[in-house]
């Protein structure tokens, strides 16, 4: 493996094509203005350099980041590649994941708006991210420990796994399928319209108007707080723990939960039945 410490590029495809080769302590910076300086490179690893130039890592494959600043003038960083491990990290550019697949993001910061669309098999932990549009159409996405601010995130998502997360973002999980959320808190408007095969255990729920127009809808031990009008016209299965403030017309199936405030059943379309009950 040939290792380059301590220099500053900014030449344009600095190490195009190269294999097994680390960098450390490096500088991706000048008045070149180079991109791309990574391009169909793979057995790269890559720690505590700084990136400040665009397109660094396209087409690569088996690439390692670690300890390492991307910032906001580095547009683009990571698009068609694979197998993928960023460490202790900053991802600061605008669309800094696209199209990739095997992806492991750990105990990093991302602020990138449209990050991470149409990627697949994406683990995630110990992350915080700001970013609008996040996971767009993306697949096989396993998150843990990870906080979110952001709008519009994970929308078409397909087979995604978060546990013991907190997102606070508006329009959520639309059009989700096969997805599974644990533990977590789910804060922000409209969440999970036109999802089918969501799951929620356990978590907490805030915001208005939350799972409307959802096929094979479950919630297990659920708390929904400030969530006027939910399950509109879904298919639900839910128990909550605690009083909702509205239900309007759920499709089919059945909530149990120990009250609520207004209860809307006024489309004949509309058979889920509501539940009453004090058991938990």
């Amino acid at each position: 493996m040939e290792i380059i410490t301590n220099k500053t590029f900014d030449n344009e495809r600095e190490f195009f094509g190269m294999k097994d080769l680390l960098v450390d302590n490096c500088r991706f910076d000048g008045p070149a203005d180079g991109e791309s300086a990574f391009k169909e490179c793979s057995d790269i690893k890559v720690t505590q350099s700084f990136f400040n130039l665009r397109y660094p890592f396209w087409h690569d494959k088996n690439v390692t980041i670690d300890n390492s600043e991307l910032t906001d003038k580095c547009r683009a960083a990571l698009w068609y590649s694979r197998d993928i491990n960023i460490h202790n990290s900053r991802l600061h550019g605008i669309k800094a994941l696209r199209e990739c697949s095997g992806i492991n993001i750990t105990s990093s910061d991302i602020i990138s708006p449209e990050f991470g669309w149409r990627s697949s098999d994406i683990n995630m932990k110990d992350t915080s991210a700001e970013s609008e549009y996040f996971m767009f159409e993306s697949r096989g996405l396993l998150f843990e420990n990870v906080t979110l601010k952001g709008k519009y995130s994970f929308q078409y998502v397909d087979d995604a796994q978060i546990v013991n997360c907190n997102f606070d973002t508006k329009d959520s999980f639309w059009h989700a399928t096969n997805t599974t959320i644990k533990d977590s808190v789910i804060k922000g408007e409209y969440f999970s319209w036109y999802s089918d095969g969501l799951t929620l255990i356990n978590c907490t729920i805030i915001g208005t108007q939350p799972l409307c127009y959802c096929k094979n809808l479950k919630l297990v031990n659920c708390k929904m707080i400030d969530c006027d009008w939910a399950f509109e016209k879904s298919e639900v299965d839910a128990v909550l723990t605690e009083k909702i403030d509205s239900i309007r017309n759920p499709k089919s199936g059945r909530i149990v939960c120990p009250g609520y405030n207004t209860l809307q059943q006024d489309d004949p379309n509309s058979k889920g039945e509501v539940i009453v009950s004090s058991r938990r």
